[in-house]
This record gives structure tokens, C-alpha cells and sequence, in this order.
């Protein structure tokens, strides 16, 4: 059973002093820290490529990518001496190549004056006293934004009747998510479909009374430098996703795994880049995630009995600022896996001012649910920290490592616990999503649109003009109402949760998700004409927008 609504309560943090968090225990020791991660990566690089010439291989190709990713994809917050470095590597690689096998191997010294920089690039700069400041910035700024957007004017911004808590709803498995923070180290892993995720999930974090949270954010947000001061204070280690190389994804496994064995609450975001399509996450990147498999069985290895739960958290918006692009760049690409480059939607810092006003004068709605908390094998965990298996007994979780009594290293067998751990994940986040009225109203309205061409493919169907496609209000308002009814079925029986604004007749669901839905875009996904029906300016944001609630069968109850 999940808890209440948690926004009017006020928690007090679990590890009062600084100097007891796990975060900052490790960023004293920063530069040791930094060159274990550079080792562990070698090592296990040097595992994967176990003979000299397969090294080199290796080398030649991550030289080879770099230099592409230096020449045809640079961003600002790269390093001065990117290319002078991959040029040396160059040079390194062609003088050694064809000498015979020495005492210390060439490829050796290359590849650990790589992990060393990768290391660094990805390390946190985590301080205190800078993490207090951007958290009272963060909450000051965000309070009077909030207070300006209630007023309409500018001088709400000097007044603070209304908190982010008024405005941000928290709920489910609160109270044990902070029993748990207290027992383990906890895996935080919400749903990604905004530059905002982090902020948002920064600042929750920080209400419930947790302590900081390592956590990986993409590199081109550190290219916008108020982005950049924040996450670099809030425990942010950098994730660079236009390098695909073995030797920078291993290193950057290698951070997290060690960062999780030193006992750092981590957050990532599974699906590993914002949801381009809109609909939550299926498919999510298993390489951090297995991170935590390997912390769970280096501690038992070394004795520690120290346990690490999962808790899936859903982030649910009205709207979401990048989705013309996020959908058009779906729509280009999909089913291939290729390089995005980043849009430009928080380039300046007016630009996030002026988003920001907009987005707390009318998302009437935002809530973040917590999920409830699993071992990483996919079971639910009581308030003190034991696994419970489907017949409802207490689980050894060392078990699933033990081999004739002995710990066992067994990289297959850890895939597939990832692999099962995602599924779990993508279940608890189809569980735990809140539908707003902005998400039903979008799923209703493709829905009846898409009735109308069933001959049609997607990509042609979104090629209509948008000008010939209308809704009738009362067959619009009737389909509200049926999959309403549904949708609460669906959630007695703990498969979707539903916002309170649910609980209002039809017309007034219809009327705060026309409002809602997609405000601050050009051309809006539904809006009422001046006859009073339905119609769409841009079906691709339609098409965004009702794939938040793609998944759940509705057919099934007669939807």
C-alpha cells in the first residue's frame, strides 16, 4: 500500500551533518578516488582485450571516433587540449606500432593516459558549502517564480505566501524510501522527458530529507553555465553520449560501481536519454544499471552486508518544453540508434526564465510518485530492508551470487539479473504513472483521429492536413468519460495511478487538459474552436503527448 500524499509534510534529514554524507566522505578523497576508477576501468578493458593486438585494435578505434567527435560534434564545455590530446595518442599509436613486445607494453601506457582523462571528465566537483547555496538558490528562485506566476505580475516575485510544495505533489512510497536511505544505498531511477528532470528531481530529493545523490547528467547541459553551476553543486558526475567507445563507457561503469560501493545514493536515468517519442520508457540502458550488481556482490565479497534497493520514480508534466523536437527527431529515427544533436530549447538563460514563468503560471499539475522500493533482483523489500520473494517470504538476496557456498564472478548470469531488474523497472514505472488531464485528453483525441484513417500508416496519417481534422465535443466528452471509468479500474487493481483533477466531471477534465496541454508551443495539440469542437494544430505533438498513456490495453476493459 503506498502512502498519501506527502506535499503539507516536512521532513527532516536523515544525516543531519554534512560531514556524515556518503558524498562528501568521498569527495574529500576525490583525487584517489579518481585514479581507482582509472585503474578498475584498465583492468577490466585489459580482461575484455586480453592480447596486445586486440588492445591496440581497441585503441585505434576510440582514437579514430574521438577525432571524429572533436571535428564534427565540439561543444564548448570540452576540454582546451581535446585535439592536441587525441593527436599525441595518434602520433603514440604510429611509433609504436610494428616495435616488438616490451617489459612495459606501449598500449598499456596509451590506454591508462585514457582512462585517466575519462576519470577525470566524468568525476563530480561536489562541495558543501556550494551545494547549500544552489539549494536555497534553487528553492528561492523556483518559490518566487511560483509567486509571481499566481499573482500575474511582477511583484510576486518579492512575495512568498506559495512554496514549490504547493505547486510539486510527492507521493507514494515516501516513508519508506527514507527508512531504506537509512539501512542501504538506494538506486534512484525516475523517467526522463525533460531537460528539467534533474532540477526537479534534485529538489525532491532534498524535501524528503535525503542526502545528496550522485548522479549522471548528460554533458551538453554543463555547456549552459547556470545548468553547469548547479549540477556540478547538486553531486552531478558528467555523462558524455556522443562517446560510444568501450574504453569510455567502461570507465564511466567504473564510477558509478565504485561510487556505489563507497555507499553514495546514485540516480540515473535508465532510459539514458530524454523519451523522444513521449511514452515511458520499455527499452532502458542496462550498462549503469548492471553497476549495481557488481557494488551488491563487492560488498558481500568484502563483508559487507551493506544492501542497495532500487525505487523507480515517475515525473509527471503537463507538457513538456522540447517535445516538437524530441518527437520530430523520434519520427526521423525511428528504430535506428544514431547521434542526436542537442536543441538549442535552453540555450540562454532567458530563455529558461521565460519557460520556467510560463511552466509555474499554468501546469496546474505536477507530481512526482515514488515507487516501492526492490532488491536488485526485482522483489519488493520490507521497512527494514529484506527481500520478499511471490510466496511472501523473506529472500537471501546473497544467494543469487553463490556458487557451492562461494561467491562467484559471472558476467552472464549478472546480465541477465539486469536484464531482469529492467523489466521490474519498466513495470513499476507503468504502475506508478499519474495520469493528468493533459495525458488523457491527447490519448483520446489521436485516438479518434486515428479512427478515421485506419488505411493509413502512422507516417502518413501524420502528414494530414491539420486544418480538415475536427472532433464532435460530445462524442469527445463521452470517450473522456468511458476511459476514465477504465483508467480507475485499471488503478484498483495497481496497474496506473490517476491525478485528483480525475475526480471531476468530463467537461472540467476536457477543460484543465485543453488548458495544459502543450502551452508553451506554437501550435498546440488540441484546442477547442470557435464552434466548440475539437481540433489539433500539430498531430506529431498529439502524437507525443498520448503516447504517455501507450501500453496499457485499454481494449481489454472496452476501451
Amino acid at each position: 500500500m503506498q502512502d498519501k500524499y506527502n506535499n503539507k509534510t516536512k521532513y527532516k534529514p536523515i544525516l543531519p551533518s554534512h560531514s556524515e554524507w556518503p558524498i562528501v566522505k568521498l569527495s574529500k578523497n576525490m583525487p584517489a578516488f579518481i585514479e581507482k576508477v582509472s585503474v578498475d576501468s584498465f583492468e577490466k578493458i585489459k580482461s575484455i582485450k586480453n592480447e596486445e593486438q586486440k588492445l591496440i585494435e581497441e585503441l585505434e578505434r576510440t582514437r579514430y571516433r574521438e577525432k571524429l567527435r572533436v571535428q564534427k560534434m565540439p561543444w564548448s564545455v570540452d576540454p582546451d587540449d581535446d585535439y592536441d590530446f587525441w593527436k599525441k595518442v595518434k602520433k603514440q599509436l604510429v611509433s609504436n606500432s610494428g616495435k616488438p613486445n616490451e617489459t612495459t607494453k606501449p598500449a598499456d601506457k596509451i590506454l591508462k593516459s585514457i582512462t585517466d582523462r575519462y576519470a577525470n571528465e566524468i568525476a563530480s566537483t561536489f562541495k558543501p558549502s556550494s551545494h547549500r547555496f544552489a539549494r536555497r538558490v534553487t528553492t528561492f528562485g523556483f518559490a518566487r517564480l511560483l509567486n509571481a506566476a499566481h499573482s500575474g505580475r511582477f511583484s510576486g516575485l518579492f512575495k512568498a505566501r506559495h512554496t514549490l510544495r504547493d505547486k510539486i505533489r510527492i507521493r507514494g512510497s515516501v516513508d519508506h524510501l527514507r527508512d531504506l536511505a537509512k539501512k542501504g544505498t538506494i538506486i534512484m531511477v525516475p523517467t526522463h522527458f525533460s531537460n528539467l528532470d534533474s532540477v526537479l528531481i534534485g529538489w525532491v530529493i532534498q524535501a524528503l530529507g535525503l542526502p545528496p545523490f550522485i548522479y549522471g547528467a548528460g554533458l551538453n547541459l554543463f555547456n549552459i553555465k547556470l545548468f553547469a553551476y548547479f549540477m556540478n553543486s547538486l553531486g552531478a558526475y558528467k555523462v558524455d553520449r556522443r562517446k560510444k567507445n568501450l574504453i569510455y563507457l567502461e570507465t564511466l561503469k567504473s564510477y558509478s560501481d565504485l561510487a556505489i560501493q563507497e555507499g553514495c545514493h546514485s540516480l540515473f536515468f535508465p532510459g539514458g536519454t530524454r523519451s523522444r517519442s513521449g511514452a515511458i520508457e520499455t527499452e532502458l540502458k542496462r550498462g549503469l544499471l548492471g553497476t549495481s550488481i557488481q557494488a551488491q556482490l563487492a560488498n558481500f565479497k568484502n563483508n559487507k552486508d551493506h544492501k542497495i534497493f532500487v525505487v523507480p520514480v515517475v515525473l509527471n508534466y503537463n507538457f513538456v518544453l522540447e517535445a516538437p523536437s524530441l518527437i520530430e527527431h523520434f519520427l526521423k529515427q525511428k528504430g535506428q540508434e544514431r547521434y542526436y544533436t542537442e536543441n538549442d530549447e535552453y540555450s540562454t538563460s532567458y530563455k529558461i526564465s521565460k519557460f520556467l514563468f510560463k511552466f509555474f503560471t499554468k501546469q496546474s499539475d505536477i507530481s512526482v510518485s515514488i515507487g516501492k522500493p526492490m532488491d536488485l533482483f526485482g522483489n519488493y523489500v520490507d521497512a527494514d530492508g529484506h527481500s520478499i520473494g511471490q510466496n511472501g517470504r523473506y529472500i537471501a538476496t546473497k544467494d543469487y551470487f553463490l556458487r557451492d557456498g562461494k561467491f562467484v564472478d559471472d558476467p552472464q548470469r549478472d546480465e541477465e539479473y539486469t536484464r531482469n531488474l529492467s523489466k521490474r523497472i519498466v513495470e513499476e514505472f507503468h504502475r506508478n504513472n499519474e495520469v493528468l488531464p493533459s495525458h488523457l485528453v491527447a490519448y483520446i483525441g489521436f485516438k479518434l483521429l486515428r479512427k478515421k484513417f485506419p488505411d493509413l500508416d502512422l507516417f502518413n496519417f501524420l502528414r494530414l492536413p491539420e486544418d480538415e481534422l475536427l472532433l464532435d465535443y460530445g462524442e469527445f466528452t463521452r470517450e473522456v468519460e468511458k476511459l476514465v471509468k477504465i483508467i480507475k479500474i485499471i488503478e484498483e487493481e495497481g496497474g496506473i495511478l490517476t491525478s485528483p483533477a480525475l475526480n471531476k466531471p468530463a467537461t472540467e477534465i476536457i477543460e484543465r487538459g485543453l488548458d495544459n496541454l502543450g502551452i508553451f508551443h506554437t501550435n498546440l495539440p488540441l484546442v477547442r474552436n470557435e464552434q466548440g469542437d475539437i481540433e489539433t494544430e500539430s498531430l506529431s505533438l498529439l502524437y507525443f503527448y498520448h503516447n504517455r498513456l501507450r501500453g496499457y490495453n485499454f481494449d481489454e476493459y472496452g476501451g
